[in-house]
């Protein structure tokens, strides 16, 4: 999978555009992601993620940062093995494309908006 594009609100994914939050998987797109709290990343939210335990989950917080992410959500996916990348969604995109192109046991997280 490769992010073509990302603005405020959509992204463009191997040509495709979308305008809800996603998860990049290996192989698929998961898209509308929902989360049970909205601006809050919780375990329930990442269920499929987790498994798939992929070697890296880079977490786009939205274009602003809005999205947090709570200490023990974080400390239970590093006891799971799965190390983490927080970051603004646009530094996100960056990153997975970025990291996709040495590790392909990537998943992106990725909130659009706020």
């Amino acid at each position: 999978m490769k992010i073509d594009k990302y603005n405020f609100g959509s992204i463009t994914i191997n040509g495709k555009e979308y305008t809800k939050d996603v998860i990049i998987f290996p192989d698929n797109i998961f898209c509308p992601w929902w989360r049970e709290e909205g601006h809050s990343l919780s375990l329930r939210d990442l269920k499929k993620v987790i498994e798939l335990s992929p070697s890296l989950l880079i977490v786009g917080t939205g274009a602003h940062g809005a999205m947090k992410v709570p200490e023990e959500t974080l400390e239970k996916l590093k006891k799971k093995n799965i190390n983490v990348i927080l970051a603004k969604t646009g530094e996100a995109v960056e990153l997975y494309n970025e990291k996709h192109k040495e590790e392909k046991n990537i998943i992106a997280c990725l909130h659009l908006t706020c």
